[in-house]
């Protein structure tokens, strides 16, 4: 798809976990019961109310988050599925995602989610070593995740997996082996993720009090380095900073929300870019899951947020969103939202041009780019721009 023709994106927010993982800042919640029927029949209401405020639209990708959508009922999906067909329309033929743990894993629900028009999983793998994955807090094994693994491959015609490195005590030769047996079964699409402490979470608890300790900076830079250098030579290079992908294989979902495209987000926490009214809104659904799911059922949405964007707004989050991609920000479009080129877009021109200068991006082709040597900084780099 080309970067002028981002699509039209629908996210499906499940809430529910089986347990709550350390490292985690997602809207997930572990609960005992769930009204599977309650719940179908909440999220197809809110669909009814995002869609009616946006007609015209033709739905180019879905995704179902979470959480863990692999807990939903295959007749949830089913039924999410054939209303957001009714009611907005398919573009061709969509990419529509499922995110799945491998604790959660049936062939018989894998079968009946492919039936209901799921084409694409997404596996939450995170290690392939017993010890790293209790660790990390999670509920499978490496034989499960193995195992989840190839039922996806024989089951969907797409699958990916998630993997995290850089995580306390991880070598760069234990991350190469790793990584080396992630590679051999990978299908077109790999995500691989740099732990990262989020704010709120069990991890931060303790990284705070000193009961966890990431590797050194020198360790980390190199543990980059390696996942660049080896997915590519694998066939599968980074085009965004932590997903790779043979060529076609790039989750068109996720470059909706790249280049800056729309959005609508229905379930719990959700969040939508949508142009309404002539101006793109930002919009956000409440968190909390009995929260969402009461306000669904009295007034058919859950939503909390739903607010215009300034040309400035538009202007700094495009930039923040399509500089993570190796294809960059398309610059035509950013003076499109902006009203003004890219250096009126920019908090800091002199900036830009600094960065230009010593290679930390660099402009071609109408694209604003962020470079092999720019990459590795980037949250650094936005930072500067927008500040």
């Amino acid at each position: 798809m080309p970067a002028s023709e981002p699509g039209f994106a629908v996210y499906v927010h499940w809430p529910f976990c089986l347990q709550k993982c350390p490292y985690c800042d997602f809207n997930s919640h572990v609960r005992e019961q769930v009204d599977q029927g309650r719940w179908r029949a909440a999220l197809l209401r809110e669909i009814d109310h995002w869609a009616a405020l946006t007609p015209g639209r033709r739905v180019a990708s879905v995704f179902f988050g979470g959480g863990t959508p692999s807990l939903m009922a295959p007749e949830t999906v089913a039924a999410v599925i054939e209303r957001i067909g009714a009611r907005w329309g398919y573009d061709r033929t969509p990419e529509i995602t499922l995110e799945a743990n491998p604790t959660s894993v049936e062939a018989g629900r894998f079968a009946a989610y492919a039936r209901a028009g799921v084409n694409r999983v997404s596996l939450g793998v995170q290690a392939l070593d017993d010890a790293d994955l209790k660790a990390l807090g999670r509920g499978h094994s490496v034989a499960q995740a193995l195992d989840a693994v190839a039922l996806a491959r024989d089951t969907f015609p797409r699958y990916s997996f998630d993997l995290i490195y850089a995580h306390p005590g991880q070598t760069v030769a234990a991350w190469q082996d790793e990584l080396a047996r992630a590679l051999a079964m990978a299908g077109d699409h790999l995500s691989l993720y740099q732990l990262t402490i989020e704010e709120g979470t069990g991890f931060h608890a303790a990284w705070r009090e000193g009961r966890l300790v990431l590797p050194d900076e020198d360790t980390a830079a190199e543990l980059y380095e390696t996942t660049q250098a080896m997915a590519e030579a694998a066939g599968l290079p980074a085009y965004e900073i932590s997903n790779h992908a043979r060529p076609g294989g790039e989750s068109q979902h996720n470059m909706t929300y790249w280049r800056y495209g729309e959005y609508a987000g229905i379930g719990p926490g959700a969040h939508g870019r949508l142009r309404l009214g002539g101006a793109l809104h930002a919009t956000a659904q409440r968190r909390k899951p009995e929260t969402w799911l009461s306000l669904a059922e009295a007034q058919g949405h859950g939503s909390e947020l739903t607010t215009p964007l300034s040309p400035q707004d538009m202007a700094g989050e495009m930039l923040m969103m399509g500089l993570r991609t190796s294809e960059g920000v398309d610059l035509d479009r950013l003076e499109a939202l902006n009203g003004a080129p890219v250096e009126d877009a920019v908090a800091s021109p002199a900036a830009l041009r600094l960065m230009l200068e010593e290679g930390l991006l660099r402009r071609d082709g109408g694209f604003l780019r962020a470079t092999a040597q720019g990459r590795p900084v980037l949250n650094a780099v936005i930072r500067q721009l927008l500040r």
